[in-house]
């Protein structure tokens, strides 16, 4: 497993290092990536990235996870936590399904937001997970070097609170 571990972490690095240089955050790929949102119905995540200054959102080498509107509705966010709640549900680098698939169970990766680790459940196609939320739409990002999938729930984690 310790193996597993540090093969995963050199490659995260070596995907953030090469992509990194590639791409940097511009306007047009957030609004592709909003545009590929709503089409797919994820209006109250577009929403979230629109009230959040795109500046918090340093680079556009981004995966977001976003829990589909009735879930959302069902949480709390305060203005306050809003940077804090979309860098939690994203890792720093833009992942289609395919190359999250690669990542074994318990995996462990990094979100955008510090000291906040995403572990996967990879049980197959049907069968993916990031923390408690399963992957129920896949690489709805398609038009921007953001990439975006849909989830079931809020990603939790231990001791956190949005509100």
């Amino acid at each position: 497993m310790g193996l597993y571990f540090l093969f995963i972490l050199l490659f995260l690095f070596r995907v953030t290092e090469s992509q990194s240089t590639a791409h940097t955050f511009n306007h047009t790929d957030l609004q592709a990536a909003i545009v590929d949102m709503r089409s797919k119905a994820y209006y109250g995540f577009t929403i979230l990235l629109q009230m959040l200054n795109e500046t918090s959102l340093a680079n556009s080498d981004l995966t977001f996870f976003m829990p589909n509107d009735r879930k959302l509705s069902e949480s709390s966010i305060s203005a306050n936590h809003l940077g804090d709640f979309l860098l939690s549900h994203s890792i720093p680098m833009p992942l289609h399904f395919s190359d999250l698939a690669h990542f074994p169970t318990g995996t462990v990766v990094p979100s955008d937001f510090s000291d906040r680790m995403i572990r996967i459940h990879n049980g197959g196609r049907g069968d993916f997970f990031v923390n408690n939320a399963q992957v129920t739409e896949r690489n709805i990002c398609v038009n921007s070097v953001i990439k975006c999938h849909g989830i079931d729930a809020v990603i939790e984690y231990d001791n956190v609170s949005y509100s």
